[in-house]
């Protein structure tokens, strides 16, 4: 008889990312919390059988949703959320300088308040790297502690696991009572080229999310024709054909580049739909990546489906928030791993527990 699956529960799940890749994994993702009415259309037509609750998280009773779903305090097997990390953003912060009261940096404390309430046996939160130096993440962190939760963080570039893109994440996973160990890196670096180049010529390729047309100034068409194939950028042309602001900068100075085919892509961003905003121009055709690029760059598979009707910025937006679902499954595969073996041993069989929730970070 088959093993029965895992049950998970995915918060702040966008268009579905993190559960595409924890139904890779094997898991049962048996509901999901989401608010944004675009990202909630994309989730239903890709995952018809979970129970998406569209609401704001603040409104959410963890043990009467717990009932609702039949599932008893503590029997959750993985409770995922990757809160909205715009609050957290460099970028947003001004490189930091100063401190951003965006309301979305209390979703964290909210996650942990449903962590209280349902007491899975295991949680995953992805997030920026600046989180950690937030108070915050360091409440978080300790409360899991202090219920007997054994934690490990750590700063992750998505590219070394099988991930076609430069992405720098922090990833906290927790165990109760055990340690859950890091994936392994993956053997070989997948680059543009293995996610792209099999694609059909866009506009014609019958996909809607490939074919959706671009408009661009003849000025501007002239500057792309320019950048040279396969990763040049805009320092590759004369003065004459750069904007002025950007020869007053130093900074920025992937605008206008062009991907390569033998490396991985850089960040995809909510703004990866405009080659002002990044190096977001395909390696070899004169325009900027299409959204079916963007989100298999992403690592969503080829057929997934997203809501259309906010054009191209509403699904370059979706692409970007989400968590590429191959690191997800990557990681959800040792998380499954490990609940499984410790479900098969009492708590007591796992050695250091007691002094490990005692500990914290300052």
């Amino acid at each position: 008889m088959a093993e029965k699956k895992l049950l998970a529960i995915d918060l702040f799940a966008g268009c579905g990312g993190v559960t595409e890749g924890l139904r890779q994994a094997g898991f049962n993702v048996v509901a999901a919390l989401e608010i944004d009415e675009l990202a909630v259309n994309s989730y239903k037509l890709n995952h018809t059988k979970v129970k998406l609750t569209a609401s704001d998280i603040r409104d959410v009773d963890g043990q009467l949703w717990m009932r609702e779903l039949g599932i008893r305090r503590g029997e959750l097997d993985l409770l995922v959320g990757c809160p909205p990390c715009q609050g957290f953003s460099t970028l947003r912060t001004r490189n930091g300088a100063h401190w951003n009261r965006d309301p979305r940096n209390n979703l964290v404390g909210e996650m942990l308040r449903l962590v209280l309430e349902m007491l899975p046996k295991a949680v995953m939160m992805e997030n920026v790297p600046r989180l950690s130096e937030k108070r915050i993440f360091k409440e978080f962190v300790n409360s899991l502690f202090k219920n007997g939760y054994q934690v490990k963080w750590d700063f992750v570039n998505v590219q070394d696991y099988a991930v076609p893109q430069r992405r720098r994440r922090l990833v906290l996973t927790a165990g109760q009572g055990f340690e859950i160990p890091s994936p392994r890196k993956a053997q070989i670096m997948r680059t543009v080229r293995d996610a792209i180049y099999h694609l059909k010529p866009a506009g014609t390729s019958g996909d809607p999310l490939h074919d959706l047309p671009e408009t661009r100034a003849p000025v501007v068409l002239d500057r792309i024709r320019k950048v040279p194939k396969d990763g040049g950028s805009r320092l590759d042309l004369p003065d004459n054909m750069q904007l002025a602001c950007h020869l007053r900068c130093n900074g920025f100075k992937d605008v206008y580049g062009r991907m390569a085919w033998n490396d991985v892509a850089p960040t995809i961003t909510g703004g990866c739909f405009n080659p002002s905003k990044g190096r977001y121009l395909h390696p070899s055709m004169d325009r900027n990546i299409t959204m079916r690029e963007a989100a298999l760059l992403q690592t969503f598979p080829e057929r997934y489906k997203f809501d259309l009707k906010a054009g191209k910025q509403g699904v370059a937006l979706m692409i970007g928030n989400a968590l590429p679902p191959e690191l997800v499954r990557r990681q959800a595969v040792v998380i499954q791993r490990t609940l499984l073996a410790n479900a098969k041993r009492g708590p007591n069989d796992n050695p250091g527990n007691q002094d490990q929730a005692r500990k914290g970070i300052n």
